[in-house]
């Protein structure tokens, strides 16, 4: 049987059923196209485009979507270079790139989740998958031996800490991407008695701040900020690992980008 981009689709979006206004969509190419290989990544850079083409593959699954906005509005890109290389890269490259973001994580636990929590080899430590956390409860460390072995784990130059590096940690929240906003991760210290949070972005001035203050008044509370990608790309790397068992014949890898930030 003939493999198409839409069966693929189908297949992904399966286990949810429709979302509405969802934001995953087939943003370039040919739902009817034969599949000739498949690229998961979090990001569809004009990097992981061309290392698709370069591996043979014709389909690309990302999280995020191609043009720098959560919503695809291109309005503020009208007239601008990069945009304009871009979509010509993209139109001769014939790949079809499909953004795989609220049905991943929808999926019960969350696919991100999932991906993060493996990425660590936490998964006999989680305690409970919410809708938005992963509730942990791990052997005693502290909150620079947690910093330094997610950073192994994870193989990131870097991750932003607030708080007492020395405090001993046993519950952690683990909330990937853009979930560490204060109205999400400041509830969830008192709610689930956690010593340490870690997420992947968030405003600076809502949940660092809080930990700033629960320390200065002699409460022990830490935060380890990873980055968005370094939260997500796990997940993405679970899918292509989750897509060779659906798909065996079919060529599958995940492609990795470098971290966007440097520290000078």
């Amino acid at each position: 049987m003939t493999l198409t981009v839409q069966n693929v689709l189908d297949k992904l979006m399966e286990p949810i059923g429709e979302i509405p206004n969802a934001v995953d969509t087939l943003v370039h190419g040919d739902p009817n196209m034969k599949i000739k290989g498949i690229a998961t990544s979090f990001m569809p850079t004009c990097h992981v485009i061309q290392q698709v083409v370069k591996m043979g593959a014709n389909l690309l699954i990302t999280h995020e979507g191609l043009f720098y906005s959560h919503t695809h509005n291109t309005e503020i890109l009208k007239n601008d270079p990069v945009y304009d290389e871009k979509r010509l890269l993209i139109h001769e490259s014939r790949v079809a790139i499909y953004r795989f973001h609220d049905y991943w994580h929808r999926y019960q636990p969350d696919g991100i989740m999932v991906g993060l929590v493996r990425a660590l080899e936490w998964e006999a430590y989680v305690s409970e998958h919410q809708p938005a956390a992963t509730i942990l409860i791990i052997p005693k460390m502290t909150v620079k031996e947690i910093a330094e072995y997610v950073k192994r784990r994870l193989g990131i130059p870097f991750v932003r800490v607030s708080g007492d590096l020395s405090a001993p940690c046993t519950r952690i929240g683990l909330l990937a991407g853009y979930r560490g906003g204060g109205a999400l991760s400041i509830p969830l210290f008192e709610k689930e008695g956690l010593d340490l949070i870690i997420y992947g972005e968030g405003p600076e001035w809502e949940t660092p701040e809080y930990v700033r203050d629960a320390v200065h008044l002699g409460r022990q509370k830490a935060l380890i900020v990873l980055g968005h990608a370094e939260s997500e790309e796990p997940g993405m790397k679970y899918l292509a690992e989750w897509l060779k068992v659906i798909f065996p014949n079919i060529p599958i890898c995940f492609i990795s980008e470098k971290p966007i930030f440097q520290v000078v």
